[in-house]
């Protein structure tokens, strides 16, 4: 099967690694493409911020919600996994971004 599939970038806190995981493969299963984060920082990828001092930690962070934009401009529209209704200032900013740039915006909760 041959077809074109459509996108979405998954958003959230990256606390929510076990939903993450879910919803890329429902999605997936679905029948889209879909675009994660890379690392879990705050579910225990640690050694991303060990030895790190505040400047580097500071320019990662930057780089890695730079990223993540860029992962929504490849989308057709974002998935949001608010568990909770939790929406913390990244994935707040990351929605702003996705709607100023006409992508769809879903959420796994009611926003």
């Amino acid at each position: 099967m041959v077809g074109k599939y459509p996108v979405v970038t998954l958003c959230g806190s990256t606390r929510f690694k076990n939903e993450f995981m879910d919803i890329q493969k429902r999605l997936t299963l679905e029948g889209n493409i879909v675009i994660s984060v890379g690392l879990f920082g705050h579910s225990g990828d640690q050694e991303v911020w060990e030895n790190m001092d505040e400047g580097t930690l500071t320019k990662t962070k930057e780089m890695l919600d730079d990223m993540h934009k860029r992962k929504i401009d490849m989308a057709d529209s974002i998935f949001v996994i608010n568990v909770g209704g939790y929406i913390g200032d990244s994935t707040r900013s990351e929605i702003e971004y996705a709607k100023n740039h006409g992508k769809g915006v879903e959420y796994l909760e009611g926003p």
